[in-house]
């Protein structure tokens, strides 16, 4: 069973950058999609990013499209997410999730994912 451990998250000015990673261990990352989703007080856990080991495909919501790009690690066994131009609006705590590949069901919706992490808190603030 696969573990995830998010690191990285911080206080940042707005437009600034910061850079998540999510650590893996017991399994190796490019068999599973790993997804990004990120949750504020009251809300939903909303998508981020996704991107599937076992073909490389990258999938983003619109709001982060041409500021965050995800990648994976494979020396480290971890993805990461590169978030550039921070808005105020992308305070949250940002978590990383997978599932096995092999059974790929989607990458969008919470349901998809079997493993989280615990969550990382991101704030963007002047």
């Amino acid at each position: 069973q696969v573990q995830l451990v998010e690191s990285g998250g911080g206080l940042v000015q707005p437009g600034g950058s910061l850079r998540l990673a999510c650590g893996a261990s017991g399994g190796t990352i490019s068999r599973y999609t790993v997804g990004w989703f990120r949750q504020t007080p009251g809300k939903e856990r909303e998508f981020v990013s996704a991107v599937r080991g076992s073909i490389g495909t990258l999938h983003y919501a619109d709001f982060v499209k041409g500021r965050f790009t995800i990648s994976s690690d494979s020396a480290k066994n971890s993805v990461n997410l590169q978030m550039n131009s921070l808005k105020p609006e992308d305070t949250a705590v940002y978590y990383c999730a997978a599932s096995i590949d092999l059974y790929f069901r989607g990458f969008a919706a919470v349901a998809d994912y079997d493993y989280w992490g615990q969550g990382t808190q991101v704030s963007v603030s002047s």
